[in-house]
């Protein structure tokens, strides 16, 4: 069985308050542009003893699986519950959604005209943690993306009088097509517990080779494999720039022996080659018929938990009694409900298609 750990220190000096805290009932994870979360309990004979350190807004949680930190984030609920004492926690970017621009354009570093949402990102968290007991230590990759935010005719302004909240303003950079994504994670430099923030441009993960989730190995539970035709076609007719006879028009099918279904897509493409790679790869998106969204797991030398990166795709094959399954999903997020007592530890991955179609209000 893993050894877990529940670590609490104060959310702006890093102090620890407790090295092991005894939590029970506890569910955790990280997820794709989002904080990822934590719940647990703890039990009546500590609940009274340990409740003031569980300071809400004011003390940081951290979860250790074997020595290794897979999660940390800001407590912000402790309520009683009869004798229990659960507890609430959101990683480090919910902090932003309690703060707001307070001086205008993060204290001058704006308006933005063709910038790098990356950039935006980190001067959010820069313009956030130089104020006045505002600093959590969380630290935010270097990496650069191909977007921009703002024109010359529209900037991207952020007015003192709008009073900004922070955490919307990352979630419009992260929103931005063909920009970025972001996660976060944590861990030990030593004795201090290092808070990051990872950006990824335009996608986070990777394809990954080295792990598998299969039948009989490492995949427990009962899959859920739906099969939707809502989003299934053949056929798919791209519709390109332009008005009238002048806009460009591609059709891309294939014949394999089912109905046919066909799908429109419309675009602002303007050269007719890109249009048509872009309807292929939309056509052979929309050709996968299973939907697999969550997967219950467990520790395998197959695919260990310390493996599970945000955004990897991975191979998954399935061999049930009901169903049978073998593709490639992305994960974007997971929960950990580690073990106790004769319960073993369980991690439920939430996935999505690694080809995805297109989402047409996106598109237009």
């Amino acid at each position: 069985m893993p050894d877990y750990r529940y670590i609490v220190a104060r959310a702006a000096t890093g102090e620890v308050l407790h090295w092991n805290l005894p939590l029970t009932e506890v569910e955790f994870g990280p997820e794709i542009s989002g904080p990822g979360s934590l719940s647990g309990t703890l039990a009546p004979t500590f609940a009274r003893s340990m409740s003031d350190m569980l300071d809400a807004g004011n003390a940081v949680i951290l979860a250790e699986r074997n020595s290794r930190l897979l999660w940390g984030g800001l407590i912000w609920r402790a309520e009683p519950e009869g004798p229990k004492l659960p507890i609430e926690a959101s990683g480090f970017t919910s902090y932003l959604h309690r703060r707001h621009d307070l001086h205008g354009n993060l204290s001058g570093r704006g308006p933005y005209i063709e910038a790098d949402p990356c950039v935006v990102i980190r001067d959010v968290w820069a313009y956030a943690q130089s104020q006045p007991d505002g600093d959590l230590g969380v630290v935010v990759d270097d990496t650069k993306s191909k977007a921009k935010t703002g024109t010359a005719k529209d900037l991207y302004d952020i007015p003192r009088w709008d009073a900004r909240n922070l955490g919307e303003i990352v979630d419009e950079m992260a929103e931005i097509d063909d920009g970025l994504e972001w996660s976060e994670t944590v861990a030990w430099r030593g004795r201090r517990a290092e808070r990051r923030i990872i950006l990824g441009a335009p996608k986070l993960g990777r394809r990954r080779q080295d792990i598998t989730f299969t039948t009989g190995a490492n995949v427990v539970g009962d899959p859920h494999v739906i099969k939707d035709a809502d989003e299934y076609a053949q056929w798919v007719v791209g519709l390109g720039a332009g008005e009238g006879k002048k806009r460009k028009v591609v059709i891309d099918g294939d014949r394999n022996g089912r109905l046919r279904l066909e799908h429109k897509l419309e675009t602002s493409e303007k050269d007719e080659a890109k249009l048509r790679q872009r309807i292929r790869r939309e056509r052979l998106a929309r050709q996968i018929l299973p939907t697999l969204t969550e997967l219950e797991i467990t520790d395998h030398p197959a695919a260990s938990i310390d493996a599970l990166r945000i955004g990897d795709h991975v191979r998954i094959r399935l061999h049930e009694p009901h169903t049978t399954y073998d593709g490639w999903n992305r994960i974007v997020g997971w929960t950990v409900r580690p073990g106790d007592g004769e319960t073993p530890e369980r991690v439920t991955l939430k996935l999505e298609r690694s080809a995805k179609p297109a989402d047409d209000a996106e598109e237009k």
